[in-house]
């Protein structure tokens, strides 16, 4: 049986804590998840008791108040430790970085400065920021966390906690196979990544983060109704937990699986309600995907107006990032607006615009269909010329950078329709269209249109 603290002592701890720990007592209070992660912390450098302890009251304890003060030391002793990892972190991610990279895991193996939990979160974080725009770096930085956790001593740091950051480092390697196009690689370490979070805490945060990211795979995989599945799961868990903004990224994930499926219908209720959740500040990228995803689909079911309507809305988001793969895409949604909209001049001058950037970044599958939304323009417009000069300076073009056979077929059929002056309007759609669908599969069959 525990012997409980007496009111005297209760309303001393509340009166000594201060407004902001006050809160963060209320808090825990109500919160049985929290007080589960509490025990859980890691251990300060002198050994002392979690901060659990003091909720405890360890059975036998005479003097609660001595009890008690050691504890809140220990709290604080923590939390200035963890605090202080985490304001060296950066300089020793900075100096790791400095070695080569095969260098750099024995570095780290040898050195006890950098053997600290700041750095390990930050080496995760790294890798997540560089995931998109540099997948082998995020999977150098995750192994690099991996090999980190080897020297991270349990005796300070619970080794549940260590269990979960190594599930997600394991979780940012699949996803860097993923990014690379390796999937078996990606399933492989996504089960390991399972086995870890097994053994960590059961932090339902950490399993979500696990289940958003799995879903991609699954993606990729054309396996949709078990990505819709796992993004149900995560966003769920973090709309339970209070986090609304990671939940509105899992959307936006969820819109791009119905996208792949080719059900642009169901993804704009799903991105609407993103954008409900989203939080601007923290994630303005992620913003700008769910508005430019959300026109995008209304402009693949030809409600352009609306579309329109949106685009507007959107500007100061756009205007926001100035790189090119940003800008390019957003010319090419506003010329197929406009195109939609009877505008044929200006929308041909900015998908002209667009087709060129496209062949600037080496972006072979955009630039072909980009160049089919000119050969629409030119088609109903009977230019049978352009359209002709547009198809022989695709072909050699996408023959060049690996498009799949079935895409080239499709190329080879317009090209040899124009030739042969028998390319219908309807011809050019049904071309447009199949690339549009091989793009998210790329084992569907052309069949060539009547």
């Amino acid at each position: 049986m525990k012997i409980h603290p007496n009111a005297l002592l209760l309303e001393e701890l509340s009166l000594s804590a201060g407004s902001q720990r006050r809160r963060l007592l209320d808090h825990l209070i109500g919160c049985s998840r929290c007080r589960g992660r509490l025990r859980d912390l890691p251990r300060p450098e002198d050994g002392a008791e979690m901060i659990a302890t003091a909720l405890r009251f360890s059975k036998g304890s005479g003097d609660y108040g001595e009890s008690m003060k050691r504890s809140l030391r220990a709290a604080q002793a923590l939390e200035r430790a963890m605090e202080r990892e985490r304001k060296e972190a950066p300089g020793h991610y900075l100096e790791l970085m400095e070695y080569p990279a095969g260098q750099r895991e024995l570095l780290l193996h040898n050195a006890p400065r950098f053997h600290t939990w700041g750095l390990f979160e930050l080496l995760l974080e790294r890798s997540w920021e560089m995931a998109i725009r540099s997948p082998a770096g995020s999977e150098d930085l995750a192994r690099l966390a991996l090999r980190l956790a080897e020297c991270l001593d349990t005796a300070r740091y619970q080794e549940r906690l260590i269990e979960d950051l190594r599930a997600r480092a394991w979780t940012y390697l699949a996803n860097a196979h993923r990014l690379r196009s390796d999937l078996g690689q990606a399933d492989s370490a996504f089960d390991t990544a399972y086995e870890h979070l097994k053994s960590g805490t059961r932090e339902p945060l950490e399993r979500a983060l696990f289940l958003d990211l799995k879903a991609s795979l699954r993606r990729d995989q054309r396996r949709f109704d078990e990505a819709d599945r796992l993004l149900q799961r995560a966003t769920s868990i973090f709309l339970q937990d209070g986090d609304n903004h990671r939940a509105g990224r899992c959307l936006v994930n969820l819109s791009t699986v119905h996208f792949f499926a080719g059900s642009a219908e169901e993804a704009i209720p799903v991105l609407y309600q993103a954008l409900e959740l989203i939080e601007p500040q923290q994630e303005p990228r992620l913003l700008l995907s769910a508005w430019h995803n959300l026109i995008c689909a209304l402009v693949d079911l030809e409600r352009f107006t609306e579309a329109q309507g949106l685009y507007r809305k959107a500007q100061p988001i756009y205007r926001s990032f100035t790189d090119a793969w940003t800008q390019n895409r957003r010319m090419w949604v506003k010329g197929r607006i406009l195109q939609g909209l009877g505008r044929a001049q200006i929308a041909e001058s900015l998908l002209l615009v667009v087709r060129e950037g496209f062949l600037a970044e080496g972006i072979p599958y955009d630039t072909a269909l980009v160049s089919l939304d000119l050969a629409l323009l030119y088609a109903e417009q009977g230019r049978t010329a352009e359209l002709k000069r547009l198809a022989e300076e695709m072909v050699p073009i996408f023959a060049s950078r690996h498009i799949h056979r079935e895409a080239l077929a499709a190329l080879a059929f317009l090209k040899q329709s124009l030739d042969a002056e028998r390319a219908s309007l309807e011809a050019v759609t049904g071309v447009a269209s199949f690339l549009r669908r091989s793009q998210f599969d790329p084992a569907l069959r052309f069949e060539a249109p009547a």
